[in-house]
């Protein structure tokens, strides 16, 4: 017997497995037929339709699953192609179906095209349109004929759009309008979801309520809920309030929004900014918190305050604002600034107070004390007088030489004049240094004094006149006749390194650090080309969440049933 080469053994079993491959294959890609499941009647007219059947009545086609009826149908078999005309309903599982007056369905490709009066229903939306294509196999579904999409509420207009069965998503390219029972949507490029509601908006996009009006250029929202997440360009205007961030949060119902990364929130009523990289702001409390570098800008013309914090918050109704500084608090404005723990701030009594360890600068004058209130006046919106309670202390340095003026007292009152500090009375067991010159700015002499009050007129911000009150103890020393360590008041300390002398230096070098960081890496994203935000979670996995209701006659129903149960049980147990 022959033997057989197993070499051309294994190439006959490769073969033949390549052979049922192919065959397999080409059965998998043979499209099905359509089937003709009823007609009232059927013709052939090979003159006025050629290669096709004419079907007139209750005409019904089955395909893959699909089901088609109409009043009139002409049938190309060879093509595997039909033209329904009158009433016609393509219906695919219990999920979508689209009727309209004329459609083409073409079986090799699985494709419906729809024409005249199109309406595409599922459980959750109808689209009306005028014309529409349908790819069975990839799910969707297009129309560039204008359309009026209605889902759970909300109405949608535009004049392309595309919807994936498969996802419940339309997608927009051009200018399309959603309006909710809250809010109208515009944009030029949006997904919407039908079974969540949720909304994708990229490129110049506006949402407007009643109460707020929303702008972004790239964002989400969830028309059921009423949140808003924002990334690009992004602003939120509501009662006269302007917030604006890399990244928005909104949430409507609760009032509540915040704010990521290059924060500003302008309120226009009060003429208040507020800037920082992270804020929260409560619409219902009306109340506004910022950290990360916060800074609250007090607008009053030509001469604005400036007041940064670790943590600030402004809160109040309008012309009623608070403002509150916590944690190395800081103060800028022209010719004066200060430093405390924490600062806080009225607006409706003009009353600023600083709170622990304070410290104010006027031009060249560094005042200390326990307590500082700076009183404004609203009419005006002027500076007006100034409080230091216990242990009040005034220092500035000798015009010339290097000592230093020096007053000191338990309180101290001043006024001001022209947003410059004028008049000054310094009360209860006051005590001076104060360093004489004449008109040709030679030293007199130093002037040292114990007293119950004093009195100081500034000129230009510096002494003019120094009235002491109620049997001063006073002497004047020669220059050369007064020691160095008497020349300074008990308590004296000079800070002038830490004099704020700008906007800038409200900041620490890490909080300007992290501002330099925080800008690069906005301003490079801005660089780059816009892309849709990624889907949230909350989208892909959404669930419709079911409530159960029980009306008053099922309680007391279920009620009389729960007590006819316990007399039950109780006759059981008496029973044994």
């Amino acid at each position: 017997m022959a033997k057989i080469n197993p070499l051309k053994k294994h190439l006959f079993f490769i073969n033949i497995c390549i052979i049922l491959f192919c065959f397999n294959t080409a059965l998998a890609q043979t499209p099905k037929k359509i089937i003709i499941e009823h007609s009232d009647f059927a013709d052939i007219n090979q003159l006025q339709i050629p290669d096709a059947a004419l079907l007139t009545g209750n005409v019904r086609v089955n395909h893959d699953g699909a089901i088609l009826t109409c009043n009139k149908a002409y049938w190309f078999q060879k093509e595997n192609y039909i033209k329904a005309f009158g009433n016609v309903q393509i219906i695919q599982g219990d999920t979508l179906t689209m009727t309209s007056k004329y459609a083409e369905y073409n079986g090799n490709i699985k494709q419906a095209y729809a024409t005249g009066d199109v309406v595409l229903r599922s459980p959750d939306m109808s689209l009306v349109t005028d014309t529409l294509n349908f790819n069975r196999n990839s799910q969707e579904a297009y129309y560039t004929t204008g359309g009026v999409i209605n889902n759970k509420g909300n109405s949608l207009k535009s004049k392309s759009g595309k919807y994936y069965v498969a996802q419940k998503k339309y997608q927009f390219l051009t200018a399309v309008v959603i309006k909710t029972p809250e809010n109208t949507i515009k944009s030029n490029h949006l997904d919407y979801y039908t079974n969540s509601g949720h909304s994708y908006l990229l490129g110049p996009s506006t949402i407007d309520g009643k109460d707020n009006k929303i702008y972004t250029e790239n964002g989400f929202y969830d028309t059921k809920k009423d949140i808003a997440r924002l990334q690009r360009n992004s602003k939120i205007e509501y009662n006269n309030r302007l917030i604006e961030g890399d990244s928005l949060f909104y949430n409507k119902k609760r009032g509540f929004a915040s704010a990521t990364n290059n924060v500003k929130i302008t309120d226009t009523v009060n003429k208040i900014i507020v800037k920082g990289h992270y804020a929260e702001i409560y619409k219902f409390k009306d109340s506004v918190y910022v950290t990360k570098r916060a800074l609250a800008i007090s607008l009053i013309e030509r001469d604005s305050v400036y007041i940064h914090a670790q943590k600030l918050m402004i809160t109040g109704k309008e012309n009623n604002r608070i403002i509150r500084g916590f944690k190395d608090a800081k103060f800028y404005k022209l010719n004066l600034s200060g430093k405390c723990d924490s600062i806080h701030s009225d607006q409706k009594k003009a009353l600023t107070k600083l709170i622990g360890r304070p410290i104010l600068w006027n031009f060249e004058n560094q005042m200390t004390g326990d307590i500082m209130h700076l009183i404004g006046n609203n009419k005006t919106q002027q500076l007006d007088s100034l409080k230091v309670l216990n242990n009040a202390f005034i220092v500035s340095k000798d015009t010339i030489g290097i000592g230093f003026n020096q007053v000191k007292g338990q309180n101290l009152y001043g006024k001001f004049k022209d947003k410059t500090l004028d008049n000054v009375d310094i009360i209860k067991n006051t005590e001076v240094i104060y360093y004489m010159r004449n008109d040709k700015q030679e030293l007199i002499g130093i002037n040292k004094s114990v007293c119950s009050k004093i009195n100081l007129t500034l000129d230009k911000n510096k002494i003019d006149a120094l009235t002491l009150f109620d049997k001063p103890d006073s002497d004047i020393y020669p220059e050369k006749d007064l020691p160095e360590n008497a020349r300074k008041l008990r308590g004296f300390i000079w800070r002038e390194d830490e004099r704020i002398k700008s906007i800038d230096d409200l900041f620490t070098k890490e909080e300007n650090e992290m501002n330099d960081k925080i800008i690069k890496e906005s301003n490079a994203k801005k660089a780059k080309a816009d892309v849709p935000m990624k889907v949230r979670k909350e989208t892909l996995e959404y669930k419709e969440t079911k409530k159960l209701y029980i009306n008053r006659c099922n309680v007391t129903t279920l009620s009389k049933l729960i007590d006819i149960l316990h007399l039950s049980m109780d006759f059981i147990i008496q029973s044994q």
